[in-house]
């Protein structure tokens, strides 16, 4: 019999479901007690979450379904799979930019109103041809803001199509970094890129820094034909400081894949239904990404890819895993060591990380812990949950030893 259960929210890829096996697993969407949650799109806000869910993954890089700040406190860690969907939201991203500049969608609806057959079609097209003459990209330049996953994607490809290309990102890794064609040009400030881009697109997150980071006073400061695009979260844009300005010739164009109701019919506007991750391809990557991560902390305490916990990754040893979520405060691996010391087991390997107020230690031990000893740990001030995973004869771990506060 399975020995954890993993409920399901919305249709999850038959690629990422695969990939749990039902030896060890249970999956489904009515699930009791679940060890684990796993959903894309599904609102979590308003759910009750039992306390038996010791991880929630979302085969997706957002989050803002999840409540995250409560999970963190009831020491649940939370995971998404950036950059699964990169490829996709790219060549999305491209296809606007494309559609936007040669005014593809205006054009196809003026030949679809065409009336006449024959030569008198014709001439009706060649008159009207003229009304949409385009841009094209070589020469023209491209502002980037936020250089992660997708938005290091769309800067190369732009810069292979023949853009001159400008990027902005305060929190861009080196690994990051790294991906970048080495003619792409840093800006000094977002300033800088909103007045010498044609084009700019969206690629960061949605936080409280970041929510209308195009606001009226920034569009003010964009170039008056202008297209601006945005791919990343609908937050992002003041979209009535953004219709504003295109009705005053203030900005020449806006391309986004949040729709509303003042975008529609506006001949400035392009906008699509959420299609960013809309290919079989990109739901598949998510899924699967989403179940590794979840698998490697459920059965190896390891944590890739989390939200609100630090990253920390140990090779399995031969010894008996111990993995603690505490509040990050002074002297908490010290009094879990004593504790570990007292039973008389010693340490094999250790790692210890934290991310803000929380932290996590993994521990390999040279033999099991004893309940006495557990409940020892758990009752240590700040300790939030203590999972113990021995080692099977596979290299994997059996059910854990769960005990939280």
């Amino acid at each position: 019999m399975a020995d954890l259960k993993v409920k399901t929210y919305n249709n999850i890829s038959d690629k990422g479901l695969e990939a749990l096996p039902r030896r060890l697993y249970e999956v489904g969407a009515s699930l009791e007690a679940p060890d684990a949650i796993l959903l894309r799109s599904a609102q979590l806000h308003d759910e009750e979450i039992p306390d038996s869910v010791k991880a929630i993954a979302r085969a997706g890089a957002g989050v803002n379904n999840i409540p995250v700040d409560r999970m963190t406190q009831a020491g649940v860690p939370v995971f998404n799979a950036p950059g699964a969907n990169a490829n996709a939201v790219k060549e999305l991203v491209i296809a606007g930019l494309l559609m936007g500049l040669r005014n593809l969608p205006e054009a196809a609806k003026f030949v679809d109103g065409v009336e006449g057959e024959g030569e008198a079609f014709e001439k009706a097209i060649e008159a009207g041809k003229k009304q949409y003459v385009g841009r094209e990209l070589p020469g023209r330049r491209l502002g980037v803001i936020g250089l992660g996953a997708i938005g290091g994607n769309v800067a190369n490809a732009a810069r292979s199509l023949g853009m001159e290309v400008m990027g902005f990102d305060p929190g861009l890794t080196v690994e990051h970094a790294w991906r970048l064609m080495s003619d792409i040009r840093q800006a000094r400030n977002l300033d800088e890129l909103l007045s010498e881009c044609d084009v700019v697109t969206l690629h960061a997150p949605l936080n409280e820094n970041t929510r209308n980071l195009i606001s009226a006073e920034r569009l003010r400061g964009m170039r008056k034909d202008a297209v601006l695009l945005n791919f990343a979260r609908d937050g992002l844009v003041d979209t009535d400081a953004v219709v504003e300005a295109l009705n005053n010739d203030r900005l020449g164009g806006y391309i986004t894949d949040f729709p509303k109701p003042a975008l529609r019919n506006n001949p400035k506007i392009l906008a699509f239904p959420h299609l960013g991750a809309s290919t079989g391809e990109a739901q598949e990557n998510a899924a699967l990404m989403a179940v590794q991560n979840l698998r490697d902390f459920l059965e190896n305490g390891n944590i890739r890819c989390s939200v609100n916990f630090p990253e920390v990754v140990m090779p399995r040893s031969e010894g008996y895993r111990l993995g603690v979520i505490n509040a990050n405060l002074p002297n908490m691996v010290g009094q879990m060591t004593t504790a570990l010391a007292d039973a008389n087991l010693n340490i094999i390997d250790l790692l210890n990380r934290s991310k803000g107020e929380i932290a996590y230690t993994l521990l390999d031990l040279d033999g099991p812990v004893p309940d006495a000893t557990l409940e020892r740990i758990q009752a240590i001030e700040g300790v939030i949950r203590v999972r113990a995973n021995p080692a099977n004869e596979n290299g994997n771990t059996t059910p854990s030893q769960d005990r939280s506060a």
